[in-house]
């Protein structure tokens, strides 16, 4: 019950953002509300309806401000279907609109198990993702706010850039099979392009330097670079795997919001993730320099 809820809930967002979309929208819980669930309104000038991701940033139920777990999202395509994540499990739903108010209709959601702190917040928003709610927009940002004065906030995320972002290895793929990392080398691998260029990174282990030259949709890797380390068994066999897509090959490759997928012309590939929000710059220094 809780998930419907919460499935449901979200797509407030999505009918929320396409009202936002086509001018003024008015409700509590913004900068000009009183208070009370009324407000003056404000002109949503933020970016387009579709082909944009909205990210959860929290919830505040009685006072009380839960963050939302990392990959929150909500995303409406032209129809305005809307679908997402919740930080664990993905969602589809529906709303009925009224002028400035969202009727949550029951959803459908994925049954993965969560993190325990991450199950806390869903039941957050499935109590907010209730019944009747209005909304306030300024800019890329926009409120849901509850008849109890309980609030939903969220943040228009733009697409990851191939160059310049950090992205994170999260699944292998050969052939139609996708796999996840092997146990224990999560977060370990990371590649970065460079406008010049080049691309860095590490392979789970080892760190590696080389080229890209990017065409199209095209990447073709240089050899790679990389330092000489004997690591565990679960991070050599990452570290061959990702080898056997980026040194010396030919890929395609493809971003999907945040996304990047990389695929050689025999069938193995990579998938990697941009993060939602910007990392910390010293974590970031840090990094870098175990890369070098």
């Amino acid at each position: 019950m809780h998930r419907q809820r919460l499935a449901a809930s979200a797509l407030a967002l999505a009918a929320l953002v396409a009202l936002a979309a086509c001018g003024t929208v008015t409700g509590s819980g913004s900068a000009d509300s009183d208070g009370r669930g009324t407000s003056t309104g404000t002109v949503w000038s933020g970016p387009p309806l579709t082909g944009t991701r909205w990210g959860v940033e929290s919830v505040t139920v009685g006072g009380q401000r839960s963050a939302a777990p990392a990959g929150a999202h909500v995303e409406i395509d032209a129809k305005g279907r809307a679908s997402g994540n919740h930080g664990c499990n993905r969602f589809t739903a529906e709303v009925r609109l009224d002028g400035d108010t969202l009727t949550v209709e029951p959803g459908t959601t994925t049954e993965m198990g969560c993190e325990q702190g991450i199950h806390r917040f869903e039941a957050l928003l499935s109590r907010a993702f209730s019944g009747k709610l209005t909304a306030a927009a300024t800019d890329s940002n926009l409120t849901l706010t509850t008849v109890n004065g309980d609030t939903i906030t969220l943040t228009a995320r733009p697409p990851a850039p191939l160059t310049g972002t950090r992205w994170r290895i999260t699944t292998l793929v050969s052939g139609s099979i996708a796999s996840s990392l092997p146990a224990g080398t999560e977060n370990r691998a990371r590649i970065t392009f460079g406008k010049d260029g080049t691309v860095h990174g590490t392979l789970g282990c080892n760190s590696f330097r080389g080229t890209a030259d990017v065409s199209g949709s095209t990447i073709v890797f240089g050899p790679l670079v990389t330092t000489r380390r004997m690591c565990p068994d679960p991070e050599m066999r990452l570290e061959r795997a990702l080898l056997a897509v980026l040194d010396g090959k030919r890929t395609a490759y493809g971003i999907a919001h945040r996304t990047l997928s990389l695929t050689t012309q025999d069938g193995k590939g990579i998938a990697a993730s941009a993060p939602e929000a910007p990392e910390a710059p010293a974590a970031l220094r840090e990094e870098e320099q175990r890369e070098r």
